[in-house]
């Protein structure tokens, strides 16, 4: 018992002694872009809370009109409230999206394109982890749905008024987890066999496969695409999880703020002469191995096709 009791407390000494550095490793990977904003157009999906909220912030602060889209339109008013307050910036508007549901989708998007005439910044930003089994209102595995197949619908949507506006951007975020994530043409709905772990991994690649691909398709447009992975953040994505919770209390200097999360979101959205670069993977603002399955174009493009037969979009 004593020397368990010499090991804990040396442990706690090294956490203590290691934070500092710890953190500093953590949070590398800034956004020092100085680009402003102002008569620019943004849409930013899951902004009401974490990651996105962070993001709406900064790109409201450099002066753009700024959409928070997202399910709880309570928790939305809420987050514009406090931006407003902060920036200063009173074009911080809030419109109803439940990325689980296409009506609402298309119910947003139609909206949206009757009250906007530009639109430069899309960022892809809501999504849900750890989710017990279930589905959206159209059928659709929970992660799946929400994470790629919602903002595949609402980039479909929206991808002409990309066009008009160009140059114009859509960030998706991904994760570090699509590393894991497979695509199984044959259970994209997990009815054969489900693991909400793995469900989310599965979504995430989705995600880097539909950067590339509809990079590839936007090529001459003046669209460009970017899918980022954060970073371990503390946000509601890990509600899902006790355990999750858990761990990220436990080992809370090795995880980033949300506002630390967001800066490769805002690299991707605003960098100058990022152009290039369309289609890759960034992390800690900056490009990111991908690993053989998601640079898979036979994938993507087999996946975009079965995306547009899910969601009725009628192919050129």
């Amino acid at each position: 018992m004593f020397w368990l009791l010499v090991l804990l407390a040396s442990l706690v000494l090294l956490l203590v002694w290691a934070t500092p550095y710890v953190r500093e490793a953590v949070s590398k990977g800034v956004c020092t872009s100085t680009v402003q904003l102002p008569g620019k157009v943004v849409i930013v999906t899951g902004a009401n809370t974490g990651i996105g909220k962070e993001t709406a912030k900064d790109l409201a602060q450099r002066g753009a009109r700024v959409y928070i889209a997202c399910r709880d339109l309570q928790k939305g008013e809420l987050a514009a409230s406090e931006i407003r307050a902060k920036t200063g910036n009173q074009q911080v508007l809030v419109r109803k999206l439940d990325l689980s549901d296409t009506k609402s989708i298309r119910a947003f998007a139609e909206a949206f394109l009757a009250e906007e005439k530009h639109l430069h910044i899309l960022i892809n930003n809501a999504g849900v982890m750890m989710c017990p089994y279930s589905k959206t209102a159209d059928g659709f595995e929970m992660h799946m749905g929400i994470n790629y197949l919602g903002h595949f619908l609402l980039t479909h949507l929206l991808l002409e008024r990309l066009k008009e506006s160009a140059p114009s951007r859509v960030v998706n975020l991904s994760s570090l987890a699509f590393h894991l994530g497979r695509i199984h043409f044959y259970n994209l709905h997990g009815e054969k066999y489900y693991n909400r772990g793995l469900a989310y991994c599965h979504s995430k690649l989705a995600n880097v496969l539909f950067t590339q691909e509809l990079s590839r398709r936007l090529k001459g447009t003046g669209v460009t695409t970017y899918s980022v992975h954060p970073g371990t953040v503390d946000s509601d994505l890990f509600r899902h999880s006790l355990f999750l919770k858990l761990l990220v209390k436990l080992f809370s200097s090795f995880i980033k703020t949300p506002q630390e999360g967001a800066q490769t979101s805002l690299y991707c959205a605003l960098t100058e002469g990022l152009e290039p670069l369309s289609g890759n993977h960034f992390s800690d603002c900056r490009p990111a191995w991908i690993s053989s399955r998601g640079r898979n174009m036979t994938t993507a493009m087999r996946l975009w096709d079965a995306s547009c037969n899910m969601l009725g979009i009628q192919q050129d």
